[in-house]
């Protein structure tokens, strides 16, 4: 029998950008650019119907973290480059683990459970 490795990292953070690229797309997004490299912001840039250009940030976590944090001071810094083009920013937090384990990270080939609640707008930052 052959064990199952886990995701590396970059496989999760695959994983999670398929998830978010098809609940863009199935709102109607209209993709410019995609960048699934880690570490590399921001994975989508896409426009919607009226041509607002929207960057997209997707971060993949293991559960029980909760998918929807972000660091807020590195947001700030994001969210002026985002100013800079006029575009807006999404913020698309996937959480991912094992089916059956609540601490252990997806495995290849296997069943996995994951949390997605849609990407949220973020609020530009006074200046």
């Amino acid at each position: 029998m052959t064990m199952s490795l886990p995701l590396t990292p970059q496989e999760m953070h695959n994983l999670a950008m398929n998830v978010v690229g098809k609940d863009l797309e199935s709102k109607g997004y209209e993709f410019i650019a995609v960048n699934s490299k880690l570490k590399r912001h921001p994975q989508f840039v896409c426009i919607d119907q009226s041509k607002q250009y929207y960057f997209v940030i997707v971060k993949a976590v293991l559960l029980p973290d909760n998918p929807n944090n972000y660091d807020q001071s590195w947001m700030a810094t994001f969210q002026k480059h985002a100013d800079e083009n006029n575009a807006k920013v999404l913020f698309a937090g996937v959480g991912l683990r094992h089916s059956t384990n609540d601490y252990s990270p997806p495995l290849k080939n296997q069943d996995y459970l994951l949390e997605y609640q849609g990407a949220q707008m973020i609020s530009p930052f006074p200046n």
